[in-house]
């Protein structure tokens, strides 16, 4: 729990949680900004499991959402990360929330009230468990429309990309090597970091073509991995990484614009565009299909239904049809943990070389020659240690 400790720098009053406000509408945006301690202000209805992660990694001391945390429209997972993580969420606190509050400015939440001084800005609802639980329930409930929804989506992206997935028109000319290889695609999504610190020994052995899905190319950094290639609309992966001198592919919009472009232009980086109505990760998969990859990997992508509805978007749909395409060559990162092994383990080879030098050891000593060789060494030590004697 953060909150007393969060209490003694601030010097809060018991009940009390202070803090400085960052602000942001695109939560994967703020937590480049925020700090430990910090309340996120942020603008994100149905609050899903990928950015309450990035907000309980960070170890913001609380959660102000203009928004419902949990609309009722899909049981999303957000709202009961950051409670499992001790992090106090203030919801539904309407827009003017970030017209009362600026960057910078130290808040106090108390109860559902969001105080700068004396004065109160705005209110909210306090959730916890039991609110969160409430909330999961009455969501469950209309599930059913949610799924009539995606179907829906699911034709439309058929319909729009049906070229782009049949046949692989409008994928862009890349200079990165793929034809026969390996690729591995990393996304910041689901447990990323331990997927990653898992394939090290696949990574080593096979040393796949390494593809960083927007913030995925600086969580390959993080891991102490360079990148091969950047794919993504270039919203949340830093400037360092942008530099370090993989292949940039910056996604857009069917009709050709690409809001990444620019920044990316600025830094003086080559990039060409992927012009699709699909979400980043789909392209990567798409274009490592297309460009020949025997096998691709995938970390922290969206696999499962739950976890489709929980990213809240209709373009999730892409990544359903995405994957019924390449699925005869995608692997999840946790199936290759499971099929993948090292040959041999740390522990299991040092007991073979302390058992190959004792069994050496033993036949030196019974060997004529070897008693001999230990009569010369006792000798020798002998000596070492007299003349080691007479210097002290």
């Amino acid at each position: 729990m953060r909150l007393p400790t969060l209490r003694r720098i601030r010097n809060a009053e018991p009940g009390q949680i202070l803090g400085t406000a960052r602000l942001d509408r695109r939560t994967k945006r703020l937590v480049g900004r925020l700090r430990p301690g910090d309340i996120a202000v942020i603008d994100h209805v149905d609050l899903d499991r990928v950015a309450a992660d990035s907000l309980v990694a960070v170890g913001v001391g609380a959660v102000i959402n203009a928004k419902p945390s949990v609309s009722g429209r899909y049981p999303n997972l957000g709202p009961e990360v950051l409670l499992s993580a001790g992090i106090p969420l203030l919801d539904d606190l309407g827009e003017g929330v970030f017209e009362r509050i600026r960057e910078g400015d130290t808040v106090r939440i108390e109860g559902n009230t969001v105080y700068l001084g004396d004065d109160a800005v705005a209110h909210g609802s306090l959730q916890d468990v039991e609110s969160v639980a409430k909330a999961m329930t009455d969501a469950r409930e209309g599930l059913s429309v949610q799924l009539e929804a995606f179907a829906a989506n699911t034709m439309d992206y058929l319909r729009q990309e049906r070229d782009l997935l049949l046949d692989g028109v409008g994928v862009p000319a890349i200079a990165t090597e793929i034809q026969g290889r390996h690729c591995l695609i990393v996304v910041r999504g689901y447990d990323y970091k331990a997927d990653l610190d898992v394939l090290r020994p696949y990574i080593r052995e096979f040393k796949p073509v390494l593809i960083g899905v927007d913030g995925g190319a600086d969580a390959l950094v993080e891991a102490g991995y360079t990148p091969d290639m950047i794919i993504g609309d270039m919203d949340s992966v830093t400037d360092d990484v942008l530099r370090c001198g993989a292949e940039v592919i910056v996604h857009a919009y069917p009709d050709g614009r690409a809001p990444g472009l620019p920044r990316v232009n600025a830094l003086g980086v080559p990039a060409v565009t992927f012009p699709a109505a699909a979400t980043s990760e789909d392209l990567a998969m798409l274009l490592a299909d297309e460009k020949g990859a025997s096998l691709i990997v995938a970390v922290g992508t969206h696999a499962t239904l739950v976890e489709f509805l929980d990213k809240g978007r209709g373009g999730m749909a892409s990544t359903f049809l995405t994957r019924l395409k390449v699925g005869g060559k995608l692997v999840d990162a946790k199936g290759v943990s499971r099929l993948y092994r090292q040959g041999i383990s740390g522990s299991s080879l040092l007991l073979l070389v302390l058992s190959a030098v004792a069994a050496m050891a033993s036949a030196v000593a019974v060997s004529t020659v070897g008693k001999a060789y230990l009569g010369v060494v006792s000798e020798w030590w002998d000596n070492f240690v007299f003349q080691l004697g007479q210097l002290f």
